[in-house]
């Protein structure tokens, strides 16, 4: 998903493609051609062999011997490119029939998507897990169907505990710290690895942000990303952990994601928040994952079980080409718990539906995966229905890392944030 919390989520490195799958075979922008849907779709493998291509393929050519009317051309694109690119068609009024995507609400707010209500099935409307259900409502409406999901579980590596003399997962921030400690005095190079760069800090400092019982947006879900509890959530950080060098050598504000789970496959890391396909990549590399839910501050106490954060992809079907018809046979096909399930285990996500989530592809899920989907159901996503969260989660990206920096001032930082995002609220 995109890397994004909110994603999102995909989970794997992009491929810089654009491939033309089922159909036609056409890459023209979304030009009108008799009974085909033009599917846009963010590509979600790494290298050809695992490219989303095989996905479509099979789908697709399913889809059309089932309904011989409707052909499905699909086009994939780099994660790095697709929200820009898919904003670019529907400037030029050539917007794709569906796209799967990293954000919806801008588009909801120009009212250019169809309702789940006016595609799908009840019942289809119905299985959407809750948490992903919410986060892609928009006034009462579900415009954002999503359709693979993570949510992120606190990993340590089992082999620096036991080295380290570490016997039990931290459940609050004081077992964190002294088990970083105890990692560092073990010249573990990453005692915790916090990944605050560019990439995806958003997506840590929700984490963290939530364990002490904050977040971005209060109980009214309005924007509360200077409160009380985020200082306090900042200004712990840097004082416990970035200041006695328990977070390792790079700066949290030039540690990437992907670095710090690179580093963590290397076996350099003691502990890091970190998601499904993670677990599997370590299982590959033989090393020993331990996973739990993110400790808590202390101030709320090991009793307490705020809401881990999870991230989805979202599939948005657009009204300009008025295909309604077409495309609710198309995702009602593609929502079958075997189609979805499918692409879910490729790329070891989760499914966005209750159905498939019993019913996986291969047999059943591993044990770590349904912890993942445990925590999931209950997960707190990304603002996402919110038109300025693109702008707003881009500030957090390039800003939040400056709270935990020497000389840095948490409060100051997230006051600068908090009025950005009021900014990107009058503009968005």
């Amino acid at each position: 998903m995109r890397r994004k919390i909110f994603g999102a989520a995909a989970t794997a490195v992009v491929l810089g493609l654009l491939i033309p799958l089922s159909g036609c075979g056409s890459s023209d922008d979304g030009a009108d051609d008799g009974g085909t849907l033009r599917l846009v779709a963010a590509e979600y493998g790494d290298t050809p062999a695992t490219s989303s291509k095989a996905y479509w393929d099979k789908v697709t050519g399913n889809f059309t011997a089932a309904n011989p009317g409707i052909k499905v051309e699909v086009r994939l694109l780099p994660w790095a490119d697709i929200d820009r690119e898919v904003s670019r068609m529907v400037k030029a009024g050539k917007a794709p029939d569906v796209a799967l995507m990293g954000s919806y609400s801008d588009f909801a707010a120009q009212g250019k998507l169809y309702s789940a209500e006016e595609l799908l099935s009840v019942g289809a409307e119905a299985n959407f897990l809750q948490p992903l259900a919410e986060a892609g409502t928009v006034d009462s409406r579900l415009y954002g169907l999503p359709f693979v999901a993570s949510s992120r579980l606190l990993f340590y590596n089992q082999a620096l505990f036991a080295k380290a003399g570490v016997k039990k997962a931290p459940k609050t921030w004081s077992d964190l710290k002294a088990a970083a400690k105890a990692l560092k005095d073990k010249d573990v190079k990453y005692p915790y690895a916090m990944p605050l760069g560019p990439e995806e800090a958003h997506a840590e400092a929700l984490i963290w942000e939530l364990s002490n019982g904050g977040g971005y947006a209060d109980s009214s879900g309005k924007y509360s990303l200077d409160s009380e509890q985020n200082i306090r959530t900042w200004q712990w950080v840097k004082d416990s952990l970035v200041t006695p060098g328990l977070v390792g050598p790079t700066p949290p504000s030039q540690l990437n994601r992907a670095d710090a789970f690179a580093a963590f496959l290397r076996g350099e890391v003691g502990m890091l928040n970190g998601y499904p396909s993670l677990a599997h990549q370590a299982a590959e590399k033989g090393i020993d994952v331990g996973a739990v839910a993110m400790p808590v501050s202390d101030s709320l106490g090991a009793g307490e079980s705020p809401p881990t954060v999870g991230v989805a992809d979202w599939m948005v079907a657009f009204r300009q080409n008025d295909r309604r018809a077409e495309i609710g046979k198309f995702l009602e096909f593609v929502y079958q718990d075997k189609n979805l399930s499918d692409f879910a285990g490729r790329y070891h996500l989760l499914p966005s539906t209750a159905s498939a989530a019993r019913t996986p592809a291969g047999g059943g899920l591993s044990q770590t995966d349904e912890d993942f989907l445990s925590a999931l159901r209950t997960a707190r996503l990304y603002p996402v229905n919110d038109p300025s969260w693109v702008t707003v989660s881009d500030t957090i990206k390039r800003n939040i890392g400056r709270a935990v920096e020497p000389g840095g001032d948490p409060k100051a930082v997230l006051e600068d944030i908090a009025d950005k995002a009021v900014e990107a609220g009058k503009t968005g």
